[in-house]
């Protein structure tokens, strides 16, 4: 199966305690780029979820008790496991999502450098002491890991957004328990058995699977024992499950949907304009919550600049991601073609202009031409709501000001990028963008050593570099008298 040279990482169980769970009632994962069925997977009920959770709270004492640097350890050879075995944890990746080869094992190494990077966090979590009131009077302040974390993760990253999350859980002592997209729990599975190779204690890693969203997240926002919820998805979704979180008052880290404006000045290098945002944009055919959604391009440069994007846009390969040279590969599903196809056509009844694409290919209906729109205004629909597809919506302004409002013009908050070289618009902007993280000249953001979340109704939270630990653990004062 997946012609894997360790057949042993193609796991179909959920992960609990240490042990594979086996059970009858399965559902399919099928390979987006031509349907076919890949494993039947089991099929969690609240109960095996609940079992999951008790779980990580048994071994929670002992793994929080570690000292940091076994923890450490742990981690690191989890790494290393997942570096040596990169090939086919990429082949795992780009048959149940769709990504080509070569990007979905560089989303393996990305995954893994995060792994990396709180392995050698963990003995850096450091306390604080403060001058006392008083010559008798000593005041501490201390981190301690806040308990049982659990999380639900997205099909469009199925690797990295679990190693985001769950290496920085780990390595704060936390134990954790994972609900993958149901559309790709492969990738999961297949990390949860390196974990288990790499050493790392039954219960303190665990891996549950089903399609029955509702149930599990359920007992994974309001099981009493669970003390940490951290979710990736839509915002929408997230909403409601900060909701269920508020009865338990559980502390809630949230990465939700973004609208991720791509600015270009008249000052900018177009070339390098062009070569970012084909980096942000098509990178896993647009189904990335900070890829560029609404471009603004300066009035004096739009007709060069869409020139010279539409050239790059014709050498994008579309195709099954395991063949040769391809560069975008399937859509997750027809529902997300259809929305694409939905957002193209109200665009232009409303006035916008179909440049280059515009359709789905003539290799099936997940595959979906790379697309560029001009004439777009920052009110239609495809400059609204977040595209999660590769379609380019080009939008023309004529001041920095302009340029800004536009681009702040939108209830998320995640991601947004600009290319200038003015050193005095370069600090203007990245000031008065109300967004957690932005690039300047620079279409690709995101590292372990940087910290990732956003603003607004993007969410709330940081995962990566060192503030990443600190979703993770509790902050404790110590008072000490009678000194």
């Amino acid at each position: 199966m997946l012609g894997l040279m360790d057949p042993t990482l193609a796991k179909v169980d959920a992960f609990v305690d240490g042990q594979w769970l086996n059970r009858d009632k399965r559902f399919s994962v099928r390979n987006p780029a031509n349907g076919k069925v890949l494993a039947d997977v089991s099929e969690c009920s609240a109960e095996e979820v609940k079992m999951a959770v008790d779980a990580a709270h048994r071994a929670f004492p002992e793994w929080a008790a570690k000292p940091a640097a076994e923890r450490a350890n742990l981690l690191y050879a989890w790494y290393k496991l997942m570096m040596n075995h990169q090939e086919d944890l990429g082949l795992i990746l780009t048959q149940e999502q769709g990504k080509p080869l070569a990007e979905a094992k560089g989303e393996v190494a990305y995954g893994a450098g995060f792994v990396q990077w709180f392995a050698e966090e963990a003995k850096r979590i450091y306390g604080d002491t403060i001058p006392g009131p008083s010559n008798d009077k000593r005041l501490v302040v201390i981190k301690q890991p806040v308990g049982v974390v659990t999380a639900i993760t997205p099909w469009n990253f199925p690797n990295a957004m679990i190693a985001r999350k769950a290496a920085a859980a780990l390595a704060a002592g936390c134990t954790f328990v994972v609900k993958p997209a149901s559309e790709t729990p492969l990738s999961a599975l297949a990390m949860a058995e390196l974990a288990r190779r790499a050493g790392i204690p039954p219960g303190v890693f665990n891996v549950v699977t089903g399609k029955d969203a509702k149930a599990i997240g359920k007992v994974l926002t309001e099981h009493p024992l669970v003390r940490k919820f951290t979710f990736t998805g839509s915002t929408g979704v997230g909403k409601a499950l900060i909701a269920q979180c508020a009865g338990g008052v559980k502390k809630v880290s949230m990465e939700l949907g973004g609208n991720a404006p791509f600015i270009v000045f008249d000052d900018a290098d177009l070339d390098a304009a062009v070569k970012g945002l084909i980096a942000s944009k098509f990178r896993n055919a647009g189904q990335t919550c900070v890829c560029a959604n609404r471009i603004f391009v300066q009035q004096g440069v739009y007709p060069e600049f869409s020139e010279k994007l539409t050239s790059a846009i014709k050498e994008l390969k579309v195709g099954n991601g395991l063949d040769e040279g391809v560069t975008i590969g399937p859509l997750i599903s027809e529902s997300a073609v259809d929305k694409v196809q939905e957002l193209i056509n109200e665009s232009v009844s409303q006035g916008a202009r179909i440049l280059i694409g515009g359709k789905s290919t003539d290799m099936g209906k997940l595959f979906f031409e790379p697309t560029l729109l001009g004439l777009v205004s920052n009110h239609m629909p495809i400059a609204q709501e977040e595209i999660f597809g590769p379609v380019v919506p080009m939008i023309p302004f004529v001041t920095e000001k302009e340029a800004i409002q536009l681009a702040n013009d939108t209830e998320f908050g995640l991601a947004a990028y600009f290319y200038a070289r003015d050193i005095g618009r370069v600090w203007r902007v990245a000031e008065g963008l109300d967004y957690g993280m932005v690039g300047i000249n620079e279409g690709a953001i995101s590292n372990p050593a940087a910290p990732f979340g956003g603003m607004k109704q993007s969410g709330f939270g940081r995962e990566g570099s060192k503030y990443g630990l600190d979703d993770y653990m509790e902050i404790k004062y110590l008072c000490m008298g009678g000194i």
